[in-house]
């Protein structure tokens, strides 16, 4: 680890575009440096382990590997990693899944350059920094009604337009036991139909 002053910051991000600016914007802070970035979960991980950084700033959706995977392998890792995650999706079950995993903060894109220095500051410093739109969502989360393991892969199969029927052939259970399913998930998302399902978890993030 270096000895340079300043609070050493990794980036991962799958567009190098955006890294760019992320990194231009923060040389312009005196007590925050960017040492690396990395393209993906894997590249990530890889140069966390490298640099090892103070605060990694972590998008979720990335090819080869996804944040959320990434920063499960980082704290294993490194039980004191501080991890921000910066991307677009608001969803509260991408900002559950995420800060259970044990991120620290959790910001939009559209967030401006001061809440994404103060968020590198206060996560730095111990603490949490969420954006407020996406805490607004995360308090907004259904308690006590979580889908089951099973009932979310029948609903990426209502997503890909599957029957019952053909669900049930391809998880390897009968036609009436995925009917009780979906009566079960739609009552649990208070969703009016089986594409209303779908449209509901994909915005939440339950299902990709």
């Amino acid at each position: 680890m270096s000895n340079d002053p300043g609070i050493r910051v990794l980036l991962v991000d799958d567009h190098p575009v955006f890294r760019d600016g992320l990194d231009a914007v923060l040389r312009t802070t005196p007590d925050i440096r960017v040492v690396a970035q990395a393209g993906d979960g894997r590249e990530g991980i890889a140069a966390f382990k490298e640099h090892r950084p103070d605060v990694v700033l972590m998008d979720l959706r990335m090819p080869r590997m996804e944040g959320t995977d990434a920063i499960a392998a980082i704290l294993r890792a490194d039980p004191g990693a501080r991890i921000v995650v910066l991307t677009t999706f608001d969803g509260d079950e991408h900002i559950h899944r995420a800060l259970a995993l044990g991120a620290k903060g959790y910001l939009l894109k559209d967030a401006t350059r001061d809440e994404i220095v103060a968020a590198v500051r206060a996560v730095h410093a111990g603490k949490r920094f969420i954006h407020a739109d996406a805490a607004a969502r995360l308090a907004e989360r259904p308690m006590g009604r979580d889908l089951t393991e099973r009932e979310i892969q029948v609903l990426e199969g209502i997503a890909s337009g599957l029957s019952n029927k053909e669900i049930g052939d391809d998880l390897g259970i009968a036609e009436a036991t995925v009917k009780s399913h979906v009566n079960s998930l739609l009552a649990k998302l208070e969703a009016k139909d089986r594409t209303d399902a779908a449209m509901i978890a994909l915005k939440r993030g339950l299902i990709r």
